[in-house]
Parts: structure tokens; sequence; C-alpha cells
């Protein structure tokens, strides 16, 4: 299933929702909310690198994503920088190099940053307020590898598309770039 992604961006898509189903099972053994979900294959293997580090289903991914067309003729891939600097693996950061080497694309891995101690977004459901969070977290690093150019910009998770309209705009606004093209793996059910 692919999803067109509406946005500040010239196209953009997700490969698929993340999750299919999830039950309410009620609070476990160390008094937490627990949850059956099912996940989409997609979801299933971005879930995988994502918690569990698991990068030998990179190859996996890719492979679903070779269904978009045209993403050789991008000049740049970007990955959406993590908040999260304490996993062991950075998945959007190992899916867009791994795209990258298929692709022979170049890697634009440190043109978007995020502040040191920057606030997680998952938790906060108010849209303005997450924008607000990413204009003062995300900036730009290395222009000079993106001006003018056709950038993809990549995420895992698209969710109320906050963090990639914020970086859709340091990227026309101040890198001068000509187009900016969004590719997600797995979008959420809902927007909050």
């Amino acid at each position: 299933m692919t999803i067109e992604l509406k946005g500040n961006w010239k196209l953009g898509f997700a490969y698929d929702v993340h999750t299919l189903d999830s039950t309410y099972l009620g609070v476990d053994e160390h008094g937490h909310n627990a949850w059956q979900t099912t996940r989409s294959e997609m979801g299933e293997l971005v879930y995988r690198l994502k918690y569990q580090g698991d990068i030998s289903i990179l190859p996996d991914i890719i492979e679903l994503l070779s269904k978009f067309k045209g993403l050789e003729s991008m000049d740049v891939i970007v990955p959406v920088p993590s908040s999260n600097k304490n996993r062991r693996v950075q998945p959007v950061d190992a899916i867009a190099k791994a795209l990258s080497e298929k692709l022979n694309v170049r890697l634009g891995l440190d043109v978007l940053v995020k502040h040191k101690g920057s606030e997680e977004l998952k938790n906060i459901d108010d849209p303005q307020q997450r924008l607000k969070l990413l204009s003062e977290q995300l900036e730009l690093n290395n222009m000079a590898q993106v001006m003018g150019k056709n950038v993809l910009l990549v995420d895992d998770l698209y969710r109320s598309g906050s963090t990639l309209s914020v970086a859709t705009d340091l990227l026309y606004k101040h890198a001068k770039v000509k187009d900016v093209f969004v590719l997600v793996m797995t979008k959420t059910r809902s927007k909050r």
C-alpha cells in the first residue's frame, strides 16, 4: 500500500501504514499498558530495526522501496535526524545509507541536525507545540551539499508531518534546494 503525503514538499509518499491492528491487553506486571500489535510488513521491519537494532533486515527494507521509481534521479538523500541519540542503531540513518548505496545517490548524513538534548516529540500531541519545538531544535549544517539540488528527505515514521514540514522549510528557505521529495517507511493511523 502506498500512501501519498501532502505537505510543503514537491511530492511525498509513505510505503505503508505502520500498524494494522492494536488491541489493549491491560496493565502488565510492571504497571505499563500492554498492547497486542499487528504491524504491516514494512512496519515490522522498521520496528525490528528501530527497537531491536536488527540491521540484517536493511536489504528487505530497500527491496520493498524498489517499487518507487525515479529515486535514482535524486541528487542527495538526507535523513531526518533522530531525537534519541542513545539507540545503538539510528534507523533513519541506516535506511538512508543503504538506499544511497543501492541507488548510487550521494548521502547527506549531516545536512540536518537536532540540537543535543532535544526533547523527543512522540509524547507531544499538540501540533502547534510540536512545530514550535521542532523549529527550535532542527537546523541546517553543511548546506553546500544540497544547494540547487533535488533532495530526497527520508524518515521512518510519519505521524503529523511536523518534522518533515520544518525540515522542508529549512531546505527551501536557507539551503535553496531545487526541490524536496519525501519518502517515509510507514505512517501512523492517527495524526497525534
